[in-house]
């Protein structure tokens, strides 16, 4: 089964986005990127930024990036994929903190602007 994290990503100051929380998905080889902009809470309606795929052991990892800050694990778990098309994402997780449906739906004036809408229920 895929497997999931939400890293909290403190970035240092005056860097290109503020702290943000990354959900990443594994889909094959990489790691589906997006940032959310603010803490994710059950339930909540939170907008997100897609970033390139990053690697797999982002899956285990917490600490320094480089000189892009240092990440910390939010929540992690695996996941089922419902359904997935160009400009929406439903997943089922399975994680600590998460249990339920995501549902990532991708905003028509901006290709990499998305809405992330978490489960009601979590762990």
């Amino acid at each position: 089964m895929p497997r999931y994290v939400i890293l909290r990503h403190e970035t240092p100051p005056g860097y290109v986005r503020p702290t943000h929380w990354d959900l990443m998905l594994e889909m094959g080889e990489v790691l589906r990127t997006w940032a959310l902009a603010e803490e994710p809470q059950a339930g909540s309606t939170i907008e997100a930024e897609a970033l390139p795929d990053h690697r797999p052991a982002y899956l285990d990892f917490e600490g320094a990036v480089s000189s892009r800050g240092s990440v910390s694990r939010f929540d992690s778990g695996t996941y089922t994929l419902e359904s997935e098309s160009v400009n929406r994402l439903v997943v089922r997780l399975d994680g600590e903190r998460f249990r339920g449906t995501l549902v990532m739906e991708r905003q028509p004036e901006n290709a990499q602007r998305w809405v992330a809408r978490l489960p009601r229920d979590s762990g």
